[in-house]
Order: structure tokens, then sequence, then C-alpha cells
């Protein structure tokens, strides 16, 4: 045959996979790396895994990019994987970034802010250059002196919030907080696993996870505000678990029972649905591959979307993870986890609905991370082109493209599988090709065939031509004969008139 199947076996694959741990270890004179080096040396890389892996734990993240190879997208599927066996102990309040103890704190679009601004540690400042000094080893670098930092800073957002400058965030449903500030509402939201007490991103700040969907109506779980119970043209609202009731008759809105949605969307839990809500949208993109959302920013700011941002405020800095467990009736604080979250406000220049004013994206991610917060914001904005009755342009304002495309555990498992053995849908594959080639050859061989019985008849039609051309000449020489004929009578009738 031409083509046969690769066989392997049990053994290479044994081998194969004894190999790569080797080449993982390396050198065995050198030492081996530690995950405290791992996490104390590589916290950016940490802070990408646990937030695409959607577990804050720098102890399994620094395990599994050990275990990768250094692999950031390998780490980010083994730490995703393992998180599924997590069991959910607790579920966390929304945290509250506005308590936020800041590292970094800085702002784009004022010079002067409440609190001043907070360079922190970054790159943004320094020459893009080797460092060969780092190539010794035994390096000791010092930390400046810095002051005591508040215990919280007014938002920058705020400022234009006072002058109704900016779009105000509608907050529906439990745990509603504004900009993140924590209400306790029965509201359960962010998973903390008791084991390594890893937080699911889904309930990280209510910027993320409070945005209702659009696409539907929600209230808040409780029926009263401030003991006084809720009415509906003055009739006593009930509420129930599926449809909502005034006197145990339903509510309808289009000849549809109108129904309670108190919970944000879990992504983890409920699939993807198109169109998607804001709530849903934010989990996505916070689990996004960085490199992924990056690109999809940079379009939007190259004309595919018609975005101009500023980066309204940027903050790098810890919160307080905290529960409230029924048996206790009280929050108890359990983890500080560090967190970046960035707001960018955009130009809106109105529609007949909305006046003129800035709107904001809004990104939020685990640990020091700015450039995906940063392009997560930018994607959030870009993708409520719909809300704010924008064209549809730019592949970043596509909401399915974007959405089923930012996952890189899926995009990595679609790429790498067609390394796996495919041999039989080749085998198929094979076969058509070679059934097609051969009727093109057929088909091909009927063309020549035609083409050879058509220059076969043209000698004939050369002979035919050739006698066309002898009738031709043998009839313009008896026109000569006729013309000379002619001219011999012609001579004869004047030699009579001369002798006349």
């Amino acid at each position: 045959m031409a083509y046969v199947a690769v066989k392997g076996g049990e053994q290479a694959i044994q081998n194969a996979e004894a190999l790569l741990k080797a080449m993982r270890r390396g050198d065995p004179e050198v030492p081996e790396l530690s995950l405290e080096q791992i996490k104390q040396q590589m916290a950016l890389a940490i802070a990408r895994v646990m937030s695409e892996g959607s577990l804050y734990d720098p102890d399994l993240a620094a395990l599994a990019i050990k275990q990768s190879w250094g692999d950031l997208v390998e780490a980010i599927f083994l730490l995703r994987a393992y998180r599924t066996t997590l069991p959910r102990l607790y579920y966390s309040q929304p945290i509250d970034t506005s308590q936020m103890r800041l590292h970094r704190r800085i702002s784009s679009i004022f010079k002067d802010v409440p609190g001043g601004q907070r360079l922190g540690a970054t790159y943004d400042y320094i020459h893009r250059l080797l460092d060969f000094k780092l190539a010794a080893e035994n390096n000791t670098f010092v930390a400046p002196e810095t002051e005591v930092n508040p215990e919280s800073v007014p938002r920058v957002i705020d400022t234009l919030g006072r002058e109704g400058l900016i779009q105000e965030e509608k907050v529906n449903g439990q745990g509603a907080g504004v900009n993140g500030q924590r209400s306790m509402v029965n509201g359960q939201w962010s998973m903390v696993n008791g084991q390594s007490l890893g937080v699911d991103e889904q309930g990280l700040a209510a910027d993320a996870q409070n945005m209702a969907s659009e696409s539907q109506n929600t209230v808040a779980q409780s029926s009263t505000i401030d003991d006084e119970p809720l009415t509906i043209n003055d009739e006593p609202l009930t509420i129930n678990d599926e449809p909502l009731t005034i006197n145990d008759e339903p509510l309808t809105i289009n000849d549809e029972p109108l129904t309670i949605n108190d919970q944000p969307f879990d992504l983890t839990r409920q699939p993807l649905q198109i169109p998607a809500g804001r709530d849903a949208r934010l989990q996505n993109l916070t689990r996004a591959d960085e490199g992924f959302l990056l690109s999809m920013a940079y379009s939007t700011q190259r004309g595919y979307g018609k975005n101009h941002p500023f980066a309204g405020e940027i903050r790098v800095g810890e919160v307080e993870v905290v529960i409230c467990p029924e048996e206790l009736g009280f929050e108890v604080a359990i983890a500080d986890i560090t967190v970046t979250e960035v707001q960018m406000v955009n130009q809106f220049k109105g529609s007949k609905e909305l006046p003129p004013q800035f709107t904001r994206g809004y990104g939020l991610t685990f640990g020091y991370n700015e450039r995906k917060a940063m392009a997560m914001a930018l994607v959030d904005r870009s993708l409520r082109a719909k809300e704010f009755g924008e064209e549809i342009v730019g592949p970043a304002q596509d909401e399915e493209f974007v959405l089923y495309h930012s996952d890189n555990v899926e995009a990595q498992g679609f790429v790498q599988h067609l390394k796996l053995p495919h041999y039989i849908d080749f085998q198929a594959e094979l076969n058509l090709v070679r059934k097609m080639r051969q009727e093109y050859e057929e088909s091909q061989k009927s063309v020549v065939s035609r083409q050879s019985s058509m220059v076969d008849s043209q000698p004939s039609m050369v002979n035919r031509q050739s006698s066309m051309v002898n009738r031709q000449s043998s009839m313009v020489d008896g026109q000569s004969s006729m013309v000379n004929g002619q001219s011999s009578v012609v001579a004869g009738q004047a030699s009579e008139e001369v002798t006349r």
C-alpha cells in the first residue's frame, strides 16, 4: 500500500513521558527550580496562570508552571483541570475594590487625583534594554521606602459621576454594589474552596459580576425595602421560586410569565449562549487568553470599532475575601488576594435615549496583570456597541466571534488535537482524492481524444480547400481565355473598319 497507519504502543508512550520529564529537569548539575523561586521571581506568570486558570492559588500556579515546562497555556490547562476537582464549600461576597490596599494606582485623565498617583512597580518608565547585571547571581535590590498607604482612596470615576458626565452602571439583583462595593443582600457568589483558598473569579467584584444580563429583568430576592413590602399597583409583591405573582396571580409580560433571575450567570456551570449578558461576557473575558484580548483591543484603536479610550483608573492591590456562613450569620474574612482593576473611559456622542456622556469598560484579573485587565476593559466596552446603538463594524464588536474564540484551553485543544491519530479520517479523504484524480485523468483523456480526431480530420479539409483553389484557378483561366477571345473580336472589327 502507498499509505499505511503508523503503529505505536504503550511502551512508546511511557518512553515519551519519561523523556519529557528528563528534558524538563534539564542538566542535573544545575540546581532545580523550587516552587518558592517560581512564585517569588515569576509573579507575572503566576498572575496570568491564576487568572486564566480561574483559581487563585500561587502555590498551585507555580506547580503548574514547573510541570508544564514553562508553557503558560499548558499551565493554565493544568490549573483549570485541577479546579474542577475542588468542592464548593462556601460562596463569598463580592469583593469591595473601593477598599483596596493599593500597591499601584494611576489615572491618565487627571493629573491630580484624590489620593494621588501611585506609580508602584512598573516597566512603563524604563528603557527596554537588556540588563546584563542580572546574568550574575546573588543580585540584591533594595526597595525604596514608601509612605504608608491609606485604607481606601476615592475613585477617579466618581469625579465624573458627580457631574453626571459618565453613564451610571445598571446594577440589579442581589449583592448589588456600585463600582465593586460589597452589599450583603442574601448574596452568595464567588466560590472559596477550603483546601487552598482558591477563589473563583466569578465573584471578584460587583462591576464584573453584578451586571445583570441585558436580556433579562432581574430583581432582588428580598420582597421588602426597609421592612416595607414591595407593591405593584398597590398590591403586595409575592416572590416565588419560579413565576412572580400578585395575590397568587402570575405577572406576565407579552403573555409570558415574569420570572426571577437573582443570581449572576455562572460560566463554570452554564453553557455560554449568544447573545450573552454583560455578566457572562465579563466572566468569559477574565478567563480569556491575554494575547487574544490584546489583539482585539489593539484592533479597536486602529479603527475597527471606533474606540477612543482613556485609562480612567488602574488599581493594583489587595482586597479581602469575605464569606457569611449560614451557621454564623455574620461576615468572616478568610483571605487577602491581589487583583488588578481597570476602568477605561470612552466618549459617547449620545442617542435618542441617552445624552452625550462618557461610557466605561471594565477589566478585573487576579494578581498584577495590567495589560490583560486593560485589554479586557477595552473589549468589554467594544462589546457594548449594540447597547449604545453603535454600528458593529469591527471583529472586537462581534460578540460571538470574541467570546467563542477567546478561551486558550479550548483553542489549544482544537488546534493540538490535530497531532493525534487521524488514520481513518485521512484514509477516507485519501480514497476520495484518488477517485477524484482518476475521474479527472479520464476526463482529460477524453478531451485529448476529441482533439486528436479533430487533428486527423484536418488533412481532408486541406485537400478540399486545395481542390477548391484549383477550381477557382481553372475558372480564372477560362475567364482569361474569354477576355482574349473578346480582344481578338475587337481587333477583327477594327481591321474591317480600316479596310473600308
